[in-house]
């Protein structure tokens, strides 16, 4: 439970983030959007990602923030079955609190377009299936990556900068396109806050696919020559 906690906490600071972020980069009164600003926001997460996953809870809960990767660790055989449920709902929780706060913060403007919360919508000519291909392939790329990294002690000490700059390049590449969340966290506090829920399903589904797919690759495709060993099941507490 304490871990769950952290879970919570982090994701409560990135969702507060990421709607400041995008309360600054695309209100009117603020950068005013378009693409250099989809760059910039990816930056700053993707910093800010790798910040918390070091930090000292980040390293207490393993620093998942997402429930994808969450998924995908358990399917890899390196997370604890039991304890998905209670991390998917602290980061969902999390996810309501840090968008509630950031309301908080900046006021009205948030709750309003073209901020509303910072939910996630798709560009136009992009539909629901082509979304959810979009958002199951970044989780599925991840959970490789995520295996390579965890074969080795080298890779997991890099393991926070290569989920920063891959979350970067994600929302600078695909925010325009497919929303580039690829986190079901990322818009559940957004799209529950802004009423805007009927394409929740899609940044739910499309994520949680995707990790199960990509960790289902790595453990049955022996050609992909990776062998995760397996770490401690509970993260050392700092």
């Amino acid at each position: 439970m304490r871990r769950a906690v952290c879970e919570f906490g982090l994701t409560a600071l990135l969702l507060l983030a990421v709607v400041s972020g995008v309360r600054w980069l695309f209100a009117p009164d603020g950068y005013g959007g378009g693409g250099v600003a989809f760059a910039l926001l990816g930056a700053g997460v993707g910093v800010l990602l790798g910040a918390l996953m070091l930090s000292a809870p980040g390293r207490w809960s393993g620093g998942h923030l997402n429930p994808a990767v969450t998924v995908a660790l358990w399917r890899l055989g390196v997370f604890p079955g039991r304890e998905v449920v209670p991390y998917v709902v602290a980061q969902l929780g999390g996810s309501v609190a840090g968008t509630w706060a950031a309301g908080l913060v900046w006021g009205p403007v948030v709750a309003g377009p073209p901020v509303s919360y910072a939910v996630v919508r798709p560009g136009p000519g992009w539909g629901e299936g082509a979304v959810v291909a979009a958002e199951a392939g970044v989780p599925a790329g991840s959970a490789l990556l995520l295996a390579g990294l965890l074969a080795r002690p080298v890779g997991r000490r890099l393991l926070p900068y290569a989920v920063g700059l891959v979350t970067a390049l994600v929302i600078a590449v695909l925010g325009p396109l497919s929303g580039g969340s690829a986190n079901p966290a990322r818009q559940f506090g957004p799209a529950l806050l802004s009423g805007e829920v009927g394409r929740l399903w899609v940044y739910v589904a499309g994520p949680v696919l995707g990790a199960v797919a990509g960790a289902g690759l790595c453990r049955g495709a022996g050609a992909l020559g990776v062998r995760i060993t397996r770490p401690p099941v509970r993260p050392r507490q700092p």
